[in-house]
């Protein structure tokens, strides 16, 4: 009898599993094919997620914990589909009159933006340490991911989701303001020019200390030049730092906020923004946290929270 009731929930299981991965693979398939132009990381994408779905029970549970992760990084390439700058006007010159106006560093008889300052008093040990942070925006996430994913799999969703929704902020402010940063009006002047790819601005720096192009390479796979308000690196950490605070060890919490200072520093120092961009950034995800935790975790989502973290842990 209870051989017969397990072996009747182990067919379930599978039934679940097979239909979850027909659904995603008819639905990346479509997406891919007619929505967007279908690249080889678009295919890398897809068989790692294959193969840890398949590989075993516990990686099959990982990418239905990181599933929300998995929907910010479609959304986010499929931004391309629709440039914002073709919704509504680029901002180039007024970041740069706001950010002299508000946070202008007298240098002599000229007033500096804070990026022009940095650039005058560079080292190459502010060049590596900028650089370091700005690469923490995923591992550090990821990080407190993974240790959810071991310590507490609605936690995890929770995380995840709230990390989903602040994006979703952010993309609707950079559609609403389509804003250019630092490094393109220093370059190119109040012109708009839309055959512009992204630019790792200070972060070459880094790259010509380890001779390899690291940043370059990173960056010219990035087609949203106009897309510098808010800072979402600003603000990724501080939704981390949230729920570290919440449900991770102590020592995360710490590292976290060491972090959010680092990666906000990063972002002048290396011209990729402004510190209007920053602030903006820490509202976003400040926002997207008091809407999720007092509106939206009071719906019916609370209910698909808890119910998709006990699928995954069935």
């Amino acid at each position: 009898m209870i051989v017969e009731i397990f072996n009747k929930q182990e067919d379930s299981r599978k039934l679940s599993d097979l239909k979850i991965l027909i659904g995603f693979s008819v639905f990346y398939l479509i997406w891919c094919t007619l929505f967007i132009t279908a690249r080889i990381d678009h295919a890398y994408f897809y068989v790692m997620l294959l193969m840890f779905f398949l590989v075993h029970k516990k990686s099959r549970n990982f990418v239905l914990g990181f599933s929300f992760f998995a929907l910010f990084w479609i959304i986010y390439d499929g931004l391309r589909i629709l440039p914002n700058y073709l919704v509504n006007d680029v901002h180039i010159l007024q970041p740069y009159l706001i950010e002299k106006a508000w946070f202008g560093i007298q240098h002599g008889s000229e007033l500096l933006t804070p990026n022009e300052y940095f650039r005058l008093h560079s080292s190459k040990g502010l060049d590596i340490a900028s650089a370091i942070f700005y690469l923490t925006w995923v591992p550090i996430p990821l990080l407190l991911a993974i240790i959810l994913f071991f310590r507490n799999t609605q936690a995890l969703l929770m995380f995840t989701s709230c990390y989903l929704f602040t994006n979703i902020l952010g993309f609707v402010i950079y559609y609403s303001y389509p804003a250019a940063p630092p490094w393109y009006f220093d370059t190119y002047g109040n012109h708009l020019r839309l055959d512009v790819m992204a630019n790792a601005a200070g972060l070459v720096n880094f790259d010509r200390i380890i001779g390899f192009p690291l940043f370059q390479n990173l960056y010219t796979k990035n087609s949203n030049v106009f897309a510098a308000v808010p800072s979402l690196h600003a603000a990724y950490p501080v939704v981390t730092w949230y729920f570290s605070k919440k449900y991770a060890p102590k020592w995360l919490t710490v590292l976290v906020f060491i972090d959010i200072l680092g990666i906000w520093f990063s972002a002048v120092y290396t011209f990729h923004h402004y510190i209007i961009d920053v602030l903006l950034g820490g509202a976003v995800a400040l926002t997207a946290i008091l809407i999720y935790e007092n509106i939206l975790l009071k719906t019916k989502f609370s209910n698909f929270i808890t119910k998709f973290a006990s699928f995954i842990e069935r």
